[in-house]
């Protein structure tokens, strides 16, 4: 892994934090895309304590002209591209269909399906001549549980990410670039920050749910993002070399009830 680069997404808190220190434990160099370049500085120290290097481009995945900018000055920087974690993402409006606005509906997918998709696509060029891994984040919600009420936009742009995620794995093949997805579930991050739930008009569609008594796995806890940080780093790795195309769930079983 050592003297290979990566680029990660939302790199400035939570998966995306843990899984640049992880790499850089193994002496990979990390190129931070976020939206904000001084929410990265913190992961980038970091990065550097593990005496791995780190170089910061900032850029919301929904504009193409900044994702483009973003990976093509890692790779100026770094000299070349390994490893690609598309992770950004939000859960966004939290609401019945009904009241999601199209703004918000856009919002959502824009920035997890769309931009996903700008990760890889600007990502492409870069690995075509020697190969590599992309790993994208999706999730449990809109793959295996449905039960998200109120994350219709959230859950359908997962949905899309893991469809997206198999086809580019096909089709990538022939470059020897990997492409695999994650689902994690219940882990904890900030992701609440960017989460807008309307609270009082979810409860006119939720279906109350009653779990038996000790049936929760994992005795309920979250996950952690540097659990997640070692799957991402698995399928980032040689060990991970004959998988491609796959989707791994990381939720305890929790989906599985």
């Amino acid at each position: 892994m050592k003297k290979r680069v990566a680029i990660i997404t939302g790199a400035s808190s939570g998966i995306g934090e843990a899984t640049a220190i992880r790499l850089a434990k193994a002496g990979v160099k990390i190129g931070l895309i976020d939206i904000k370049e001084e929410n990265a500085e913190k992961v980038q120290k970091a990065v550097e304590k593990e005496q791995a290097e780190a170089f910061i481009a900032e850029a919301d995945v929904k504009d193409p002209e900044q994702v483009q900018q973003a990976i093509d000055s890692i790779v100026d920087h770094f000299g070349q591209l390994d490893f690609v974690f598309a992770n950004a993402g939000i859960n966004g409006k939290v609401a019945p269909i009904e009241d999601i606005t199209p703004g918000e509906w856009d919002q959502t997918l824009e920035t997890n399906l769309k931009g996903t998709f700008l990760t890889v696509k600007y990502a492409i060029p870069h690995m075509k001549k020697h190969g590599g891994s992309i790993v994208i984040t999706s999730s449990i919600n809109g793959n295996r549980k449905f039960s998200g009420f109120g994350m219709a936009a959230y859950s359908s742009s997962k949905a899309g990410q893991m469809a997206f995620g198999k086809m580019a794995a096909l089709e990538l093949s022939n470059y020897r670039i990997r492409v695999n997805i994650i689902c994690p579930g219940w882990i904890e991050t900030n992701i609440d920050k960017n989460t807008f739930a309307e609270k009082d008009n979810l409860k006119k569609i939720e279906i109350p749910v009653e779990y038996p008594e000790g049936s929760q796995p994992l005795d309920g806890e979250p996950g952690t993002p540097e659990e997640v940080a070692e799957l991402v780093y698995f399928l980032s790795s040689g060990a991970a070399s004959h998988i491609s195309g796959t989707e791994v769930f990381i939720d305890g079983a929790s989906t599985l009830l």
